[in-house]
């Protein structure tokens, strides 16, 4: 079986400035899949480069094997620090461990956590109408289930 630790080297030696590994896998079939990431995003011939290390240091005489490399994806839940980074300011939807989902605007991400900013409307005392009213919230990543962006198209 080939081993993810050799994936894991083969990626990385491609990986240019900017760019970081998201996750790797490799089943029990040798199924290997590699997401990357950059904080300007993945082009094909990135992912390509990637691929062609991999694949050339690997001997398909040995063992086979079938090999994925491509972008996290937006629609998969945060794997790695860096992806809290790359989408400050984006809207962005939290499951907490106990279980309640959050949605609002992720402000900051430390290694010790994240700060979601969140809207409602509420009745303003002296007001008629009610008004949004926004408000901070920190989550310590130990409270944090799954953190996903949230996909708008305005």
């Amino acid at each position: 079986m080939i081993k993810k630790e050799t994936i894991i080297k083969l990626a990385e030696e491609k990986l240019s400035e900017g760019m970081f590994l998201v996750d790797v896998s490799v089943s029990s079939t040798n199924v290997i899949n590699v997401y990357v990431d950059s904080m300007d995003g993945i082009t094909i011939d990135e992912c390509i480069q990637i691929s062609r290390n991999i694949e050339g240091n690997l001997d398909r005489e040995v063992e086979d094997f079938e090999l994925h490399v491509s972008s996290a994806g937006l629609e998969k839940p945060f794997k790695v620090f860096q992806q809290y980074l790359k989408n400050i300011g984006k809207e962005v939807a939290v499951v907490l461990k106990k279980g309640e989902p959050l949605k609002g605007i992720l402000k900051e991400a430390t290694e010790k956590g994240i700060i979601i900013e969140t809207s409602k409307l509420e009745k303003v005392e002296g007001k008629k109408k009610k008004e949004k009213v926004a408000q901070s919230h920190f989550f310590s990543f130990e409270e944090i289930k799954t953190t996903k962006t949230i996909i708008s198209f305005k």
